[in-house]
């Protein structure tokens, strides 16, 4: 894998992260991140301003992997890199978006849980895919279903995972690392609960470990 995808996939979780007031929030969230042991996140445009979010979030944080999600268009990907974005993620597999992000040299992990996803993403050449919604499109039984006939990709599942199925997910050797907002609910980032945030990354951590041994 390249350099990116095995630095997302040594953390081993991506926490998924929608922030509706980025100015108040985007750096203690990343500090409290990076205290937990997960210096990356995935900042989706589900919200305004997650262009503003990433920026204020490498500015607390220089060290963390920083990406945008929920992409679905140029003007996302060009506001990510002018935010210093290190790699977008799409709900889907747009072919357009993927071209376009490969020409501004960012990785990017489209979102594939079809054959005909797989079969796509194979043609542009890409090592990782974001399998999404996880759980409600088969799980990880279709995740080892569909590794037979494209071993050569990795895989971010994101969608139902929980601190509950997490080792699960992580200890099939088919999985990058997972995403999740278990650790960045909206009300945990509304309340300000920086603390706990960071020990549910801690957990997170510890379980990808024990997992992975």
């Amino acid at each position: 894998m390249n350099a990116m995808n095995e630095a997302i996939s040594q953390i081993g979780v991506v926490p998924v992260i929608k922030l509706s007031n980025p100015e108040r929030d985007a750096a203690p969230l990343a500090k409290a991140l990076c205290a937990g042991g997960v210096p990356v996140a995935e900042v989706t445009f589900r919200a305004a301003g997650a262009d503003r979010a990433i920026r204020l979030m490498k500015e607390a944080c220089p060290d963390m992997i920083v990406g945008a999600g929920t992409v679905t268009a140029k003007e996302h990907i060009d506001a990510t890199i002018a935010a210093g974005g290190q790699f977008i993620v799409t709900p889907g597999f747009d072919p357009e978006l993927v071209a376009y992000a490969q020409e501004k040299n960012i990785p990017i992990y489209p979102g594939c849980t079809t054959p005909t996803d797989y079969h796509a993403a194979l043609k542009f050449g890409l090592e990782v895919l974001k399998f999404f919604p996880a759980e409600q499109s088969g799980g990880l039984a279709k995740i080892k279903a569909m590794s037979a006939p494209f071993p050569q990709f990795r895989v971010m599942p994101t969608g139902g995972i929980s601190l509950k199925n997490l080792a699960e997910y992580i200890s099939c050797p088919v999985i990058a690392a997972c995403g999740g907002s278990y650790m960045v609910t909206a009300d945990l980032i509304e309340n300000q609960r920086w603390d706990e945030i960071t020990e549910l990354c801690r957990k997170s951590v510890e379980i990808v470990k024990e997992a992975r041994k």
